[in-house]
């Protein structure tokens, strides 16, 4: 993928108080492919509402492909930090665990009910292995392997992944019925196998 460092333009467009259009271009690309889809959203719609020119989207990212990989890597990056940042108080790895599922009941109503912005890509790309979706999947899981190691259950890694489907199976299931109930059900399920473990 191409560098989305640019030269000295955008660093007086950013003086300025305007973001760099690298910056705009992954905003805008944000915005969209999550409301959206994906495939929905031609290149020409990114550039006309970011106020961008075909030109730096080029010199940005290459393509609309990268631009793609670059809002996957940006969706791992903030839910890591996002997960990162409501965890940093609590102790208790059950609680931590926990989070994953009050951070998707906190944003679903927010977000339409889109449910898993990873398994949306996945779909909308189902011939990939999407490295940012492959990635951020493997990172949940191992989180949940060390806290879960934390709590010395006796199969750790079992487990995980069994409160990962659950996870991924309420994040589906709010974006069908439009309701956080199935996340609610879902922390619920997850807590009762924490408990029974």
């Amino acid at each position: 993928m191409a560098t989305t460092t640019e030269s000295a333009a955008p660093a007086s467009a950013e003086r300025r108080g305007k973001p760099a259009p690298a910056q705009r271009l992954l905003d805008t690309a944000t915005t969209l492919f999550a409301r959206h889809g994906i495939r929905a959203i031609g290149i020409d719609r990114v550039l006309a509402e970011s106020g961008v020119a075909r030109a730096s989207l080029y010199s940005s990212y290459g393509s609309k492909d990268a631009l793609v990989i670059a809002y996957l890597e940006h969706l791992d990056r903030r839910d890591r930090a996002r997960w990162n940042e409501a965890t940093a108080e609590i102790t208790d790895p059950a609680d931590r665990i926990l989070t994953f599922f009050d951070l998707a009941l906190a944003s679903a109503p927010d977000r339409g009910f889109r449910g898993c912005q990873y398994a949306n890509a996945a779909t909308e790309f189902p011939d990939e292995a999407l490295a940012p979706v492959v990635a951020h999947r493997r990172w949940m899981l191992d989180t949940l392997i060390e806290l879960l190691r934390a709590r010395r259950a006796p199969d750790a890694a079992g487990l995980a992944r069994r409160i990962q489907l659950i996870y991924d199976g309420a994040l589906a299931g709010s974006k069908l019925e439009h309701t956080v109930e199935p996340l609610r059900l879902g922390r619920s399920l997850a807590a009762d196998l924490l408990r029974a473990d």
